[in-house]
């Protein structure tokens, strides 16, 4: 059972003025999928205090997947791209590739999204969009393969190939 990380960017949902929907909606997904829940947290539009929960969660819990959600638009206060390539060591660009072309079919909106997602150590780390609506369609795009990303980078199998 990999353990997962959820990290919400929300100035007003920091501070109680806002339920965090799209936190409490990537951990009923992911809990559906058979990951585990292992630290779920609320922090403000701040670059240092993202950067730095996402290092918490690599290096000391050493968790297999951070999620995020929000901070991914052009708003001045959406810096989640930027806490998260602070903490990456290697990028991996095709997942966040999937989610915006898969969501160019839905809305041409798609496009805007700056999210990212990459590798730290063991752990997978992935910018998802800050929506409800959007949460759900960009996870369904991509979580059965990240499962297979996962298993490869934490050594659990080694094959890519099909048989």
């Amino acid at each position: 059972m990999y353990q997962v990380g959820i990290i919400t960017a929300s100035d007003k949902g920091s501070k109680g003025e806002r339920e965090d929907l799209s936190g409490r909606l990537i951990q009923t997904l992911i809990e559906e999928k058979g990951y585990r829940v292992h630290r779920y947290v609320v922090l403000p539009d701040d670059e240092e205090a993202l950067a730095k929960e996402m290092l918490y969660m690599a290096d000391e819990l050493q968790l297999n997947l951070i999620l995020t959600t929000g901070g991914t638009g052009f708003s001045q206060r959406d810096i989640t791209p930027e806490a998260t390539l602070k903490v990456i060591t290697r990028q991996a660009p095709g997942i966040s590739e999937a989610m915006r072309y898969n969501s160019l079919q839905i809305t041409p909106k798609a496009m805007l999204s700056r999210g990212i997602s990459g590798i730290r150590g063991k752990t997978l780390i992935v910018n998802l969009p800050g929506s409800p609506k959007a949460v759900k369609e960009s996870l369904g795009f991509i979580i059965d393969t990240l499962h297979h990303g996962i298993q490869i980078l934490v050594g659990d199998t080694s094959e890519c190939g099909q048989k």
